[in-house]
């Protein structure tokens, strides 16, 4: 067996000034399910973070922490988005402070329009891309402005979720499952988006089951295993040691 065990996850806060987003030593628990036992992460700006492990190694549940969208109750630990504590914010007050989450499924609103879905977004400020700019980024979704957003195809859906995203002013997008269902020629598509979106500096964690997808994507990766930090490293590091990859990812 691979001789890899769970990261030390101290961290001394006196030397170690926070980075543009940082999670310090988070835990979460779901009734008496203790599914995030000490994660801790360190991500600069501009970076692609592939956050990787099997089903139920608590990955969605460490997006959903760094979000805040649980109880806060259930929730410890620090997280620090360019300096500011979210730790101690509600989930519309990280989302203001510039989080944004791309659920697993998506969350298209039933019953109104692509462009509606956009717009919505940009109700409150901070608002950030233009419709436009969002077109010009996503065409098909500008070809179907009028078209009701729930009956787009899974891949113009993704690219929906993605727009309405960059529709805040946001400076670190979370992508749960962003490949899931879609065809490999959507996948380069959606991949190419994400890398456009990297250049306009803004700060991605990618959760996905297509493990070598989002590590050829990535510039760094962090490995879950039962809810610990196994591995945190660069990319080419995973893709490189078959033994970590067949024993914490099964590829």
């Amino acid at each position: 067996m691979l001789d890899v065990t769970p990261m030390d996850k101290t961290v001394n806060h006196a030397s170690h000034a926070p980075a543009y987003f940082s999670a310090y030593d988070i835990h979460a628990y779901y009734g008496e399910s203790y599914i995030v036992q000490g994660v801790s992460m360190n991500i600069h700006e501009g970076e692609i973070l592939a956050l990787l492990g099997r089903n139920g190694a608590g990955k969605t549940s460490t997006l959903r922490a760094i979000a805040r969208l649980d109880d806060p109750m259930l929730m410890k630990g620090e997280v620090w988005l360019d300096h500011q504590p979210l730790h101690k914010m509600k989930s519309y007050q990280a989302a203001q402070a510039g989080i944004s989450l791309v659920p697993e499924d998506r969350r298209i609103i039933q019953g109104l329009t692509v462009e509606e879905n956009i717009q919505l977004a940009q109700i409150e400020k901070p608002i950030g891309w233009s419709i436009e700019r969002i077109y010009d980024l996503f065409p098909r979704l500008g070809e179907r402005r009028k078209q009701e957003g729930t009956t787009l195809s899974g891949g113009e859906q993704q690219m929906l979720a993605i727009g309405r995203a960059l529709a805040r002013d946001i400076k670190l997008l979370l992508l749960d499952e962003p490949y899931e269902g879609l065809a490999p020629i959507v996948v380069q598509e959606i991949e190419k988006t994400l890398h456009l979106i990297r250049e306009q500096g803004i700060t991605t964690i990618i959760v996905e089951q297509n493990a070598v997808a989002a590590l050829n994507l990535a510039d760094r990766a962090i490995i879950l295993d039962t809810g610990q930090v196994v591995f945190d490293g660069t990319a080419k590091e995973v893709l490189d040691n078959e033994e970590l990859r067949h024993e914490y990812l099964a590829i």
